[in-house]
């Protein structure tokens, strides 16, 4: 069974990264909940913080360096994306922007996505949906219901895989990237399995 391309792509520009860590965490329950499966995984992270003089010079130039060259095939020819970015000034970071600036619009038609952020404040949570998703919904991926927030203090605070602590929004966003690699298409928590027509619905009330 051909193994599933998984890009990972972050954002964080310091060392060690939040960004990066976030990413990795996306990385590793995708990679758990598909092999529950029986399902492989080829991993790629794409660092935007070491692309970032080549992407600056794409602009400028109209030619991508060879670094840059095969980030965006290896997005390009992706089954999926984990794609997390820091937030700066309540949207997304420049370097996150203009690295997608640089892929064909058509690239990414149809090839789910999961996004996530990283942020010193929970007030910058919304970031993600009224500047990320929206942009991901402009290049026509299909994105996951659940977008992973990570502020600063969502790090050190307790929580398990059962609660809405960041390690269960983890997983929860994980395994509808997982499920949308599968043909599943993402989890509807708490809604049953088989979907009762409402005629027969009706027809139970009249008994």
């Amino acid at each position: 069974m051909t193994a599933f391309k998984l890009v990972v792509v972050s954002a964080g520009l310091s060392e060690p990264s939040s960004t990066r860590l976030l990413a990795d965490r996306l990385t590793e329950s995708t990679v758990r909940q598909l092999g529950a499966s029986g399902r492989a995984v080829d991993v790629t992270v794409v660092e935007l913080r070491d692309l970032a003089t080549e992407v600056a010079n794409n602009f400028v130039t109209g030619f991508p360096g060879a670094a840059l060259r095969e980030a965006v095939r290896a997005v390009t020819e992706a089954d999926a994306l984990i794609a997390v970015t820091p937030i700066f000034t309540a949207s997304y970071s420049g370097l996150f922007k203009s690295f997608f600036d640089v892929i064909d619009h058509d690239a990414l038609t149809g090839k789910p996505v999961l996004i996530a952020a990283t942020g010193g404040t929970p007030r910058h949570s919304l970031a993600l949906e009224h500047a990320v998703r929206p942009l991901f919904s402009y290049l026509r991926a299909v994105v996951v219901p659940t977008a992973v927030y990570a502020a600063t203090d969502d790090w050190g605070a307790a929580g398990d895989r059962h609660t809405d602590g960041l390690p269960g929004r983890i997983d929860r966003a994980a395994g509808e990237l997982a499920g949308l690699l599968e043909g599943r298409g993402p989890a509807a928590p708490g809604l049953p399995e088989q979907v009762v027509p409402f005629a027969e619905q009706l027809a139970a009330l009249r008994v």
